[in-house]
């Protein structure tokens, strides 16, 4: 028991940068008095003395704004950053080294009783205000970004952004240490700069044809104008344009 009090305060060490001493963490940080409430919680739920558990829970819930359903099964090192509005569902599997963020809601979406909420396996990150929902599987290292809302498996080493969630490219290696998860990829914006690039192939063959046979077209300078300004917005911005949500 207390080997793992004490992993965890080192853990906030390593993940959060604003941790200045032990007395600090002990005190105000909210994730961890979740956590370490919910090992008290999860126990009396394992001896199916469910009342106590709730009320445990409960009394959690107003003292740090973070809801964790007795049932959830939690990893090692698993850290809230912040915290506020997070939400713990009871079937959630969270593995070890789990980071979170404030306003996350791990949640259910079927009324029968069994499996219902995520899985999260080793190293998952999940950004402030996202949203994974369903008896889905997140895997080793996955990457979903604030504000997404994920209702399908996401592969291990994969970044999900979006409403609903996306696959993007993933991270670097030295992203995944350095943990840059503000860098997030665009799905959208690389389909359509994809389908830009096919038109502009098929305008060029289109315009051998037309030399060939001797064909001349008039172009709408309204159209060729508007084409123009699609494409500075799509491919004269660079990728870390991009990742800050610009263009869009």
């Amino acid at each position: 028991m207390f080997k793992t009090l004490k992993e965890d305060i080192q853990n906030i060490f390593a993940k959060d940068p604003t941790a200045k001493n032990t007395l600090e963490v002990i005190l105000c940080y909210p994730g961890l008095h979740a956590i370490w409430i919910h090992l008290i919680a999860h126990w009396f739920y394992r001896k199916k003395m469910y009342t106590i558990a709730r009320i445990i829970s409960h009394i959690s819930r107003h003292i740090t704004d973070i809801e964790i359903h007795p049932g959830a099964k939690i990893g090692r090192r698993f850290f809230i950053d912040h915290g506020m509005g997070v939400v713990i569902g009871e079937t959630t599997e969270i593995g070890d080294d789990v980071l979170m963020y404030q306003g996350v809601v791990l949640g259910g979406t079927s009324l029968e009783k069994k499996k219902r909420h995520p899985t999260l396996e080793n190293n998952v990150v999940i950004g402030a205000g996202a949203m994974v929902l369903g008896a889905i599987n997140i895997g080793n290292n996955a990457r979903i970004g604030a504000g997404s809302v994920v209702v399908t498996d996401v592969p291990p080493d994969a970044t999900v952004v979006g409403v609903p969630g996306r696959i993007g490219l993933g991270f670097s290696a030295k992203e995944i240490q350095t943990l840059e998860h503000g860098k997030l990829p665009d799905p959208i914006a690389d389909a359509i700069r994809f389908v830009m690039k096919e038109q502009e192939k098929l305008e060029e063959r289109i315009k051998k044809m037309e030399t060939l046979e001797g064909i001349t077209r008039h172009i709408d300078e309204q159209i060729e104008k508007k084409k123009k300004e699609i494409e500075s917005t799509f491919f004269c911005k660079g990728k870390e344009e991009f990742s800050k949500g610009e263009g869009i």
